[in-house]
């Protein structure tokens, strides 16, 4: 395992550093650059553009650019944000605990609500609550995000009024006191649950499926044969290896935490990553985009890492060498 693990992350090191040279191409490609989002060259002396961008480095070769960028980058330094006027790496920090926040509640919110309607689905299949089950899921795996978030807005927020429509906590608040924390949970609950409520859906209806299939397995069918009690046979042998995929998809929901929650923090306003990552796009604030799509990949990466370690753990059959 530790041999395996060692030279999963050696591998991604190349993978990071072609990622890199995708993530640098792409962000000259794009019209403009940081320059252009930090000043209006409509109202700006063509002769201090020209200036500012020789002094910036905009007309050396590429690849000195590059690697002026990757060495910096390496080095913990991400560049300057042209909005904010701070060190990209400051606005990410910010930004970054709101994100996992969501990410934690949604991830929360997945699991438990999976794990209880796919065992209850599974075991008692084709009844009327598995067929209500199942019609969830169908409309969960049909409604896009930005759908499900402007409907639980109009209805959970400006309706009903039960949860706020945009941001992250009531700025009133002192910081560090039990409001202030409550205040948070109320804010990030329904951006959670429309985040959560979609991956719950393929959750589901692969739990219940696997359940299903498990049980007209041979080995479930010899313990039926021996006399063992129903609820051993469940809890022993079929829920132990339909819980092993599912299981496994923790690692690969670590690298979903800020890209899953783009459009979620978008469209409610919450002031994460997500969010950060759009208006970087619009605002052509390259520093900070190219900053956040390393860290995406590598949380990619990272959480593919993670799954498979995970199978290796809770599956014996499988071995990593």
């Amino acid at each position: 395992m530790l041999k395996y693990t060692i030279r999963r992350i050696l591998g991604m090191i190349p993978m990071l550093f072609l990622i890199s040279i995708v993530v640098f191409s792409l962000a000259k490609l794009m019209p403009g650059d940081s320059l252009s989002g930090e000043i209006d060259p409509a109202n700006t002396d063509p002769q201090y553009i020209a200036e500012m961008r020789d002094k910036l480095g905009y007309n050396d070769p590429v690849h000195e650019q590059y690697l002026g960028w990757i060495s910096n980058f390496m080095q913990g330094d991400f560049g300057k944000s042209t909005r904010y006027k701070i060190p990209a790496s400051e606005i990410i920090a910010e930004r970054m605990p709101n994100t996992i926040f969501l990410g934690l509640m949604s991830l929360l919110i997945t699991y438990v609500f999976a794990f209880l309607m796919g065992s209850y689905a599974g075991r008692k299949p084709y009844t009327l609550g598995d067929n209500f089950i199942s019609a969830f899921n169908y409309i969960g795996l049909a409604l896009p995000s930005f759908i499900a978030g402007v409907f639980a807005i109009y209805i959970f927020a400006f309706n009903l009024g039960w949860f706020p429509s945009n941001g992250s906590v009531d700025i009133s608040l002192e910081q560090g006191t039990l409001s202030y924390w409550i205040s948070r949970f109320h804010h990030v609950l329904l951006p959670a649950i429309v985040l959560g409520a979609l991956s719950t859906a393929s959750y589901t209806q692969f739990l219940r499926n696997d359940i299903i299939e498990n049980t007209r397995k041979d080995y479930v069918r010899t313990a039926r044969a021996k006399g063992t009690p129903e609820h051993k046979i469940y809890r022993s042998h079929i829920m132990r290896n339909s819980i092993i995929p599912v299981v496994t998809f923790l690692g690969i929901d670590i690298g979903l935490l800020v890209s899953g929650a783009i459009i979620t923090e978008t469209i409610f306003t919450y002031p994460g990553i997500g969010q950060l990552f759009l208006s970087s796009v619009t605002q052509r604030d390259y520093p900070v985009l190219m900053a956040i799509t390393m860290l995406l990949s590598f949380l990619t990466l990272f959480g593919n890492l993670i799954a498979d370690i995970l199978y290796g753990i809770v599956d014996p059959r499988i071995r990593l060498d």
